[in-house]
């Protein structure tokens, strides 16, 4: 059964750790990470992005797929089901399909907007009992195609979101989505610790965990971080072992051709990135 992120990110946040969020495109992704978070003790969050949402024939067909593999899987690790930098439509149209926790990106909307969209979704989730994720500061590089450049968040205004009873919150610290390039001047430790102090006990959630170096994915969780998206490192990792098998020949060979076989590498790929990662985040056995 899927849960809210709430309790998972409150002990994470108590217990100096994060949980990671990982981005599902389709039921070999979602199975991978399913099956890592269920030997290695984690809780987890199923990430999906509006544009995954729409590949995978939309939202209710995620739900059924998630649910149907929880049943048939025997997973018993707590997990959430989470519509990653959702519109507010989108938001709106995940909690109607059975997802256990949202997030609606304000960021590009002047914060007056933000809030007034922000408070609408905090109380429809209030009621049902789903986590709702909000974010300050737009997140760089490009998901979906929206394309920032990694500012940082005004903790004044992190507050103010924070303070509309959201469950996490997302704040810029000079992260980006996708690769990081040479010239990445690292997070700005200066103004987490500036929204720590802003937003309290608020759960914060850093974005573009792909990439980050491990000392600063420590750094983060000390200073409140406790939840990490990736999405990113899974799907270069897949396609490096699909890769690989198909310039080895190996589709040729027998009935490697069968997608079942294809598909196994880059299944045991995300599996050991997602494992890779979880033990990073210190999340391991803590179901």
């Amino acid at each position: 059964m899927l849960v809210s992120a709430k309790d998972m990110l409150n002990k994470a946040r108590d217990g100096h750790y994060a949980v990671g969020q990982f981005n599902i495109n389709n039921l070999e992704w979602t199975k991978a990470i399913l099956q890592t978070a269920q030997e290695l003790s984690s809780p987890v969050i199923l990430g999906v992005s509006e544009g995954a949402g729409k590949y995978m024939c939309g939202y209710t067909t995620v739900v059924g797929m998630v649910n149907g593999m929880i049943k048939e899987l025997n997973i018993t690790v707590p997990v959430a089901l989470h519509l990653d930098h959702g519109t507010y439509e989108g938001a709106k149209a995940c909690i109607n399909a059975g997802f256990s926790s949202v997030m609606f990106d304000g960021s590009h909307y002047p914060i007056e907007e933000n809030i007034k969209k922000t408070t609408e979704l905090v109380n429809a989730c209030n009621i049902l009992g789903l986590s709702l994720e909000a974010e300050v500061g737009a997140i760089g590089g490009e998901e979906d195609g929206v394309i920032g450049a990694g500012e940082c968040a005004d903790p004044a205004e992190c507050k103010m979101i924070a303070d509309l009873g959201v469950t996490m919150l997302a704040a810029g610290i000079g992260n980006i989505h996708g690769k990081y390039p040479a010239n990445w001047p690292g997070l700005s430790f200066e103004t987490l610790a500036a929204v720590k102090e802003a937003v309290g006990d608020m759960p914060l959630v850093l974005h573009g965990g792909t990439g980050i170096p491990a000392d600063m994915i420590k750094k983060a969780i000390s200073l409140g971080v406790a939840k990490i998206n990736v999405n990113t490192e899974c799907q270069l990792a897949f396609t490096a072992a699909t890769r690989k098998y198909i310039e080895e020949g190996k589709d040729l060979q027998g009935k490697g051709f069968d997608p079942r076989k294809v598909l196994a590498p880059g299944f045991e790929a995300i599996k050991a990135t997602v494992k890779e990662k979880m033990e990073l985040f210190g999340s391991v056995g803590k179901a």
